[in-house]
């Protein structure tokens, strides 16, 4: 015990949002001189191998996923499925449990990473081992979950803020499951069950921005929260955009091309597309649309409004696969980010130049916005014309984005100031990796049983 080197087993969700954030703090300890070793699906290997950056010390081994009824068959992943079925696909995780307990008896490792698979603790104590319940969700969404059984939109007693919280306008996100299959637990009840029986509850956030959320959660979950700020790779300088985004975006003034992309998972309904396509349209700006195609068709283009290409052609495009997001925003040339905010893309926005407007899809990614619209005032999100559906028209989204893109817009000088302030504060030298180090000194007391409260 009292080792200075530790061996870490990490078993994230099956989406690309939770497996990459899973890699960040990896790297961080690999670079370090700790083991690392990383659980995911077979076909998600090729997809972060390349975020591997210390391959002596994080070694990947598959899972095979169980096939479950009401999935297509082969489903291995989160983007694969639309949301309303991922509880199917959490059913799958947990019958990985027998491979799970394979290599935890056959590596040994000292403490396991673990988000989903709410059954990690009982692994652990039949090993002796330590778990970390690592949160790549803002601390203001587990906040939201830790006192349940109150009113949507009244904070309990102690509750940290107002404005961050589900309201019953919010009901749009709560996707209906496309099945009646009985799937063992739901996801609130994953989630606090993995709150209770951790070890320790660890944040990708910073206590700057949702210092109150992490006391509250500590007090309420009565387990020690570490943060780990954050914790982005530093960009690697061989990777460059694309040429043909270079090109495009270089034709274009610095800071007048609104991009927009809502993330994986999101797939939108063929007259929502439409509608966002038209809204894009409206700005009269140049615009770069990353989505997925919408429900029901299998291409962008085939699902485009009538005559809308030959309208903005030159200056717009819609494209259904995968962007550099993080090199397209560090692009002179654009000046607005449309986002579903979703953590990653949150922490991106927030470290970014541009001005951020915002479309949340999903129950976090709400939170998330009224995060950063209400409390840190450093966007805008878009109005909904229907509170039951989540639709919103052209027009609003126009207005979202104009409100920030005109020079001379009061709401516009307001988040660019508030978003500058904060930005400073996040790539502020040595911001991150104190972080980074206060985490791993937590991780090593951990496992060796030292208490430093």
């Amino acid at each position: 015990m009292g080792r200075s080197r530790f061996h870490a087993l990490m078993y994230p969700w099956f989406a690309t949002g939770h497996m990459t954030p899973f890699l960040y703090p990896a790297n961080k300890l690999a670079e370090r001189g700790h083991m690392v070793t990383f659980l995911l699906p077979k076909k998600a290997l090729k997809q972060l191998e390349h975020l591997n950056l210390f391959p002596h010390n994080i070694v990947f081994r598959s899972v095979t996923v169980p096939h479950v009824d009401g999935l297509p068959l082969g489903t291995e992943t989160a983007s694969e499925i639309p949301v309303s079925t991922t509880d199917l696909l959490m059913s799958a995780m947990d019958l990985t449990r027998d491979q799970v307990e394979v290599v935890v008896r056959a590596v040994e490792p000292d403490l396991i990473f673990f988000d989903f698979a709410h059954w990690i603790p009982e692994v652990a104590r039949d090993f002796g081992l330590k778990t970390v319940k690592y949160v790549v969700v803002s601390a203001s969404t587990i906040a939201n979950m830790v006192v349940p059984g109150g009113e949507l939109g009244v904070p309990p007693p102690g509750y940290p803020s107002t404005k961050v919280l589900l309201r019953k306008q919010d009901a749009y996100t709560m996707k209906k499951p496309d099945h009646t299959i009985d799937v063992g637990p739901n996801f609130f009840e994953r989630v606090t069950t993995s709150l209770l029986n951790c070890d320790v509850v660890a944040i990708r956030t910073a206590r700057e921005i949702e210092g109150n959320f992490c006391d509250y959660i500590e007090k309420h979950c009565r387990k020690k929260v570490l943060l780990t700020g954050t914790l982005f790779p530093e960009p690697d300088k061989t990777i460059q955009l694309e040429e043909r985004w270079v090109k495009w975006l270089s034709g274009f003034e610095p800071e007048s091309v609104v991009f927009c992309a809502l993330g994986s998972q999101v797939i939108l309904e063929k007259d929502q597309f439409q509608e966002l396509c038209l809204g894009m349209e409206l700005t009269g700006s140049p615009f770069l649309v990353a989505v997925k195609p919408p429900r029901g068709s299998s291409t962008v283009q085939e699902a485009l409004p009538e005559g809308f290409e030959e309208r903005v052609k030159g200056r717009g495009v819609v494209w259904g696969g995968w962007v550099q997001q993080p090199l397209i925003l560090s692009h002179p040339s654009v000046g607005c980010f449309v986002s579903h905010c979703g953590f990653g893309s949150m922490w991106e926005s927030l470290l970014s130049d541009c001005q951020i407007v915002l479309v949340p899809q999903l129950v976090d990614q709400v939170l998330n916005t009224r995060l950063l619209s209400d409390e840190l005032k450093v966007s805008v999100e878009v109005v909904r014309e229907n509170t039951e559906t989540g639709w919103f028209s052209k027009e609003s989204l126009r207005d979202a984005i104009n409100s920030v893109m005109n020079k001379d817009s009061e709401i516009g000088n307001l988040v660019k100031k508030n978003h500058t302030k904060w930005r400073e504060t996040l790539a502020s030298p040595g911001f991150m990796t104190d972080y980074v180090d206060k985490f791993i000194e937590s991780l090593k007391d951990l496992v060796s049983g030292t208490n430093h409260d």
